[in-house]
């Protein structure tokens, strides 16, 4: 039997750890002290927990207290759940030398500087950047590129903490406002488009699953302007879909990903050119998994489950997806607990239960059909639900 420590210092991947206890393997889980309670008991053989500040764990207080755990449980695997815990996962399998992925191969997947050099570097297209660091190279850029730039934190996930720029004079204030944390900041070129997810599945080096999605307005443009998040899959033979998954091959190819899953985003710029936007080692947020097992038939979480229980020693085959259309709605809601039965068309295949959120998903076999449903289901939803809250700087549950 095999024995599998998860990291999941926010509550989700509970598929994935049911999964893991399906398939046989002894399933524990580390989780943050402030999510004491919430973890059903199907989900886990025994759980621990780690002190937290704001879901934060110490990483050194996170390797003494896993070094103690391995003295009476042998760890053959040990999984981050969340973005967030990617680095800690990295650090204690290079302590306790635990197959999977390590520190360096880990910054590919976190520090949006890696990301684009890395990606540069193979021959991928990124919007122009610099790293907020060298006072000659960011008057350079600053003269070379025109505004707008984006100002991305590395290290932190999707829109959080993300600022657009409009000239020279708004950069010196806000990388004044930094202060000693400028250096963990890039700078980018704002490039309007289309932007694309790839949700694929990853075994051996090879891409065996992969599922591309276009977003209705940009995820910063919803996270900073507040509005209704949408995103709806792409016919799997479509050229468009063709030419995100070949991109997003490369660009995993090239960041290293032996086994897993991932995440990767794109934009289809207005210039027609594709450019490599970040990419994650783990199943997309915002319920994009739901996304894609309604359009697929796939749960990313029980298949990524799967892989690392198989990890390179057994065969694994991913599953013949389905070739439905769906589309994923979601927004904050003014009313606490909103009546979501006013969207009732037999489309409507899944639906949010959260507190001041609105979410669902639409499914059929024409994928005109789902565009106009989320036309419409997104403009009842601005007129009749939304709510607008400040964007993110920093993570939240």
């Amino acid at each position: 039997m095999l024995t599998i420590l998860c990291l999941a210092s926010y509550e989700k991947g509970h598929d994935f750890l049911q999964e893991c206890r399906r398939q046989g393997a002894r399933t524990l889980l580390l989780t943050s002290q402030s999510l004491q309670g919430i973890w059903p008991k199907e989900d886990y053989d025994d759980i621990f927990y780690m002190p937290d500040e704001d879901k934060k764990w110490d990483r050194n207080h996170a390797i003494l207290g896993v070094s103690h755990l391995a003295k009476t449980e042998v760890l053959d695997r040990i999984v981050p759940l969340d973005d967030f815990d990617l680095e800690t996962a990295a650090a204690l399998r290079e302590h306790l030398r635990v197959p999977g992925m390590g520190e360096t191969t880990t910054r590919y997947f976190r520090d949006k500087l890696a990301m684009r050099t890395r990606a540069q570097d193979a021959g991928v297209s990124v919007p122009e950047f610099v790293h907020v660091l060298n006072d000659s190279r960011l008057r350079d850029f600053i003269e070379r590129v025109p505004a707008p730039w984006v100002l991305k934190p590395r290290l932190l996930a999707g829109s959080i903490g993300i600022k657009k720029i409009h000239n020279a004079e708004e950069f010196r204030a806000a990388r004044e406002e930094l202060g000693d944390e400028q250096s963990f900041y890039v700078l980018e070129r704002y490039v309007p488009g289309d932007i694309y997810h790839v949700d694929s599945i990853w075994y051996e080096r090879k891409q065996l699953f992969a599922s591309a999605c276009r977003y209705g307005a940009p995820p910063m443009d919803v996270s900073h302007g507040g509005g209704v998040f949408t995103t709806r899959s792409l016919p799997l033979d479509s050229p468009d879909a063709l030419q995100m998954a070949d991109m997003n091959r490369r660009v995993l190819e090239a960041f290293g990903l032996v086994r897993g899953v991932s995440h990767s985003e794109f934009i289809h710029g207005h210039d027609g050119k594709l450019y490599f936007l970040e990419t994650s080692a783990r199943v997309g947020g915002a319920h994009i998994a739901d996304l894609t097992e309604a359009a697929r038939g796939i749960n990313m979480w029980a298949e990524w489950a799967k892989i690392e229980l198989a990890g390179g020693k057994t065969p694994y085959t991913a599953p013949q997806p389905r070739t439905d259309h769906a589309g994923l709605l979601v927004c904050l809601s003014k009313q606490e607990w909103p009546d979501l039965s006013v969207f009732n068309h037999p489309e409507v295949v899944w639906r949010l239960k959260k507190q001041h959120h609105l979410g669902l998903i639409v499914r059929s076999p024409d994928p005109q059909r789902v565009e106009q449903l989320l036309r419409d289901y997104s403009e009842r939803a601005r007129r009749d639900f939304l709510a607008v809250a400040p964007p993110k700087d920093r993570p939240t549950s």
